[in-house]
């Protein structure tokens, strides 16, 4: 029981180390966040320091931060993709700085499975961002193919990353 509340603690953290990059992003770009949550649906408790509210919410199923999307789509296409891969940024250096703990490895797993273009991923967020620079526009049906085939090659992967890893070596 101490080692599934111990991971819990640990995941919870490398989640808000993530969710922290991706509001020190949108400080540098000055993008307004309102909320940094950790976990999904209805809010459990919170509290507000300036005019970001910190939230606990019901679902331990990931995390987020509420930016303001208007100020987001008028940034560069590099400032977009910088304030998507800050999470991520902020996991690979927690992942260096705490090497060979287990909390340095939940924060390079965290930051590995959020480049993957699953459906509302950083991964995915970038290569939308790429796709509507390319195209000059909004185009739904190209969103939903990059949607679905990023799904179908994140299955790929991890389907291969599981199979390699139940292998033993020769």
């Amino acid at each position: 029981m101490m080692l599934v509340i111990s991971l819990f603690i640990l995941t919870a953290s490398a989640l808000i180390v993530h969710e922290l990059g991706h509001l020190a992003a949108a400080r540098r770009f000055n993008i307004t966040a309102s909320e940094l949550g950790l976990g999904l649906g209805p809010r459990l408790c919170g509290f507000r320091l300036g005019s970001i509210a910190f939230n606990l919410r019901l679902l331990p199923l990931g995390s987020f931060v509420r930016l303001d999307g208007t100020a987001l789509a008028e940034r560069s296409v590099p400032q977009q993709l910088l304030l998507h891969l800050g999470g991520i940024v902020f996991n690979l250096v927690v992942a260096v700085a705490a090497y060979g703990t287990i909390f340095g490895w939940v924060n390079l797993l965290l930051a590995l499975g959020n480049l993957l273009p699953l459906y509302k991923l950083d991964g995915w967020k970038c290569g939308v961002v790429i796709m509507r620079a390319l195209l000059r526009k909004k185009s739904q049906p190209v969103e939903w193919v990059f949607t679905f085939s990023g799904c179908f090659v994140s299955l790929i992967i991890v389907n291969t990353v599981l199979h390699v890893l139940s292998v033993p070596p020769a």
